[in-house]
């Protein structure tokens, strides 16, 4: 659901790193900055800085937990039963 106004601060990082891989155009629009994409890049440059991260591009908010959670290629290792712990 996007937002019904423009994101700033970590709410923005988190809202344009959750949708990244979409694209700029769909996550400035879930980010509450429609299509105004020079202001939303603007604004999470500046949000960015404020948690000192260096960010130059969108993509760059896209880590490799992301990129192995969307692959699918983590084994999960559990107990068979909760006895088992």
């Amino acid at each position: 659901m996007a937002s019904p106004k423009p994101l700033h601060g970590t709410e923005l990082v988190d809202c344009a790193r959750a949708n990244a891989k979409q694209g700029i155009e769909t996550a400035a629009y879930q980010c509450g900055y429609g299509e105004d994409l020079n202001k939303f890049a603007q604004e999470l440059r500046q949000a960015c800085e404020e948690m000192n991260l260096q960010v130059k591009e969108l993509s760059e908010l896209i880590t490799e937990q992301d990129l192995i959670l969307q692959l699918g290629t983590g084994e999960i290792i559990a107990p068979d039963t909760p006895s088992e712990l």
